[in-house]
């Protein structure tokens, strides 16, 4: 069996989890997350306040989507208690972020300023240089900092760019005259 698979999933007092045929919902304190689970090899049973997630056979694709199915669900339970959040560091001589209502203004180098759209299940805050992403589904929040990121690259001689808080940037030497 699968590792990540067999380990049960803990469910919280002030969560509910139902299953429809492969249509899992997750609702709780910070809301309420449903996805769509398309094999019919892998089932989901609740018991003692645990979610078991089991499988029919040992097919090569069975045995893939195990792991990966249990640690969706675990990701969504999660999310609707404790919620996910990424933190992007703005480093560069006078890049700064501001609010906008919903929105982030980035100040970062360019010749205009650049504005980050909220996307619903997302809640964006900033301080001069940190910028919060926060929201209950772990890949939205992930892909949104992600797609935040990408907007201005860090460059690895300056550092100038936006990383994520923990990220480590790599810095190449300068080039050296002639001697």
């Amino acid at each position: 069996m699968s590792r990540i698979g067999r380990k049960p999933i803990e469910l919280p007092s002030s969560v509910t989890f139902e299953n429809n045929n492969g249509k899992v919902t997750v609702k709780g304190p910070l809301g309420t997350l449903t996805r769509e689970f398309p094999s019919k090899d892998i089932q989901f049973k609740v018991e003692n306040n645990e979610i078991l997630v089991s499988r029919n056979n040992d097919k090569d694709e069975t045995r893939a989507l195990h792991g990966l199915y249990r640690q969706l669900v675990e990701n969504m339970v999660v999310g609707v208690t404790k919620g996910y959040q990424k933190q992007l560091n703005i480093n560069g001589v006078g890049f700064k972020a501001s609010m906008s209502g919903p929105n982030v203004v980035l100040n970062i180098g360019f010749s205009h300023p650049v504005e980050v759209k909220a996307i619903p299940g997302i809640t964006l805050s900033c301080d001069k240089t940190v910028i919060t992403v926060k929201g209950i589904d772990k890949e939205l929040v992930g892909q949104f900092a992600a797609r935040v990121r990408d907007i201005k690259p860090v460059e690895p001689y300056h550092a100038y760019g936006i990383t994520y808080v923990d990220e480590v940037v790599v810095r190449k030497e300068r080039k050296t005259g002639k001697k």
